[in-house]
């Protein structure tokens, strides 16, 4: 497939990589380069380099290969159960697995545990790749996840998740001392404008973003909060905490990239999700604990 379009003059002088990845954000930029390298993007009809300076009225030309059928296998990965009955699976998702399989993770992700343990059990709607996933968490980020064995569980709890009528109430440790008690942060979030791979505070083109937190224990230099959910865009609470200075300790991208206590990633737990069952109709609410590694920090002089 070929795309064509034209350089305005708002873009000249960028970067040739950077003016792709802002044309078309759902691809990353390290993909528009590899494009690049491979011969498939023209200027004016002729290959140029990642980090041509492009001029007003440069014509442009993408050529995207076909994308290739990958085939996602199951694989014996322990799963921690929380819940499970003929409709939904909950699991307690790990600090580090990657929920669905994507470039650079087709193995070892969520999707290849639950594909092995539910056989043929797992709701299509969302494909070969996704099968039964009806919402996500981050890789580094731990705790309640659903998964749909069947199209029906799969509607009815999306219906719930578009309604942000489910219950998720996270926990996590932030930078800094948070002075109230309690509070709400209300921003819209949307992709970032330069960063094109982070979320940021968006008052032009981002979605309602909600979230409420509550102080459960400060201490000298960081404060451990519950948050609840009302709506559940990606990097929310990362994005809002990190947009009134407190950022999640071990965050990497929204913090300030120094980790005294080596994590891997944010400090987050998803702790408690609620829901009314697909079939029964009745209220449903399961707690994930707290992986060991936040416990140790929770004990620690922070």
């Amino acid at each position: 497939m070929t795309q064509d379009f034209v350089i305005s003059s708002d873009q000249e002088s960028e970067r040739l990589d950077k003016v792709l990845s802002l044309w078309n954000p759902d691809m990353s930029r390290s993909f528009f380069q590899k494009l690049i390298k491979d011969g498939q993007i023209l200027v004016n009809g002729i290959s140029r380099k990642a980090n041509y300076r492009v001029e007003e009225g440069d014509a442009i030309s993408v050529t995207i290969p076909k994308a290739q059928e990958i085939e996602i296998m199951p694989e014996n990965i322990p799963l921690d159960i929380l819940y499970e009955d003929t409709d939904i699976l909950i699991v307690n998702k790990p600090k580090g697995m990657v929920v669905h399989p994507a470039a650079g993770h087709f193995s070892g992700t969520l999707v290849n545990a639950v594909m092995y343990h539910c056989k043929d059990s797992l709701s299509g709607i969302n494909g070969k790749i996704r099968p039964g996933i009806v919402h996500r968490i981050d890789m580094d980020t731990t705790g309640a996840l659903i998964i749909c064995k069947n199209d029906n569980a799969h509607i009815k709890i999306a219906e719930q998740i578009k309604a942000h009528s489910v219950t998720r109430r996270y926990l996590g440790i932030v930078k800094g001392i948070v002075a109230q008690d309690s509070g709400i942060i209300n921003g819209p979030i949307g992709r970032h404008p330069i960063d094109r791979k982070k979320m940021s505070i968006n008052e032009r083109n981002g979605k309602r973003a909600v979230t409420h937190y509550r102080v459960l224990q400060r201490f000298s230099s960081h404060t451990y909060l519950e948050f609840e959910l009302e709506t559940g865009r990606t990097h929310q609470i990362r994005v809002h905490m990190a947009s009134i200075g407190h950022p999640l300790l071990g965050d990497s991208v929204y913090g300030n990239g120094k980790n005294s206590w080596k994590l891997q990633g944010q400090t987050l737990h998803a702790a408690v999700i609620g829901f009314l069952h697909p079939s029964t109709g009745k209220y449903l609410e399961v707690a994930a604990p707290l992986p060991e590694y936040f416990q140790a920090l929770l004990k620690k002089t922070l």
